[in-house]
């Protein structure tokens, strides 16, 4: 028999909520600014009334306007919410520079302009001197010291240190600065 009496309460308030849809759509679209929400907030209503279990209920309309009126606070603490943690990610994701985003990424120019340096540098590179070659792509490259390189190569370190003076001079030539 409860569940009859559920189902009977249920399809009371359904009625109720057919009768009176334009007018608490009015309400709602009072409370939110927002014709489309206002009609969600009546949908989430009906869709409470059809789950709920709620007793039998003296005042119908009041009960619905205070069903709808809990839809939209929870409504209102979520986008609340959203915004503080989109701004949290924001704050931490993307600079600020005098209140607006900034974008560090290199344009595109400037990712081409990287790329065609980097080719001259490397094209540089093989017609570096033998020795200075070596020593530049061990010392730059591998980062092998230039105390350490001076061993493994058996030479002393200002000889070293005079093949990196080479090879700098060679590649700054090469990439025109």
């Amino acid at each position: 028999m409860a569940v009859a009496d559920d189902e009977g309460i249920a399809a009371g308030l359904t009625a109720v909520l057919a009768a009176h849809r334009p007018q608490l759509v009015r309400f709602f679209t009072s409370r939110t600014g927002n014709a489309a929400e206002a009609e969600d907030v009546v949908q989430d209503i009906w869709l409470h009334v059809a789950r709920s279990d709620s007793g039998p209920v003296a005042s119908p309309l009041a009960y619905l306007h205070k069903i709808g009126m809990n839809i939209v606070l929870d409504r209102v603490r979520e986008r609340q919410r959203r915004v503080r943690r989109e701004q949290s990610w924001s704050d931490v994701a993307i600079e600020q520079c005098g209140g607006e985003a900034t974008d560090d990424a290199p344009s595109p120019l400037a990712e081409a302009e990287g790329r065609q340096t980097v080719r001259q540098l490397a094209a540089a590179i093989e017609t570096l001197p033998p020795g200075a070659a070596r020593v530049f792509r061990r010392h730059k490259l591998d980062g092998v010291s230039q105390a350490d390189l001076a061993l493994e190569l058996d030479i002393s370190r200002s000889a070293v240190e005079k093949h990196m003076a080479v090879a700098l001079r060679h590649l700054r030539a090469a990439l025109g600065r």
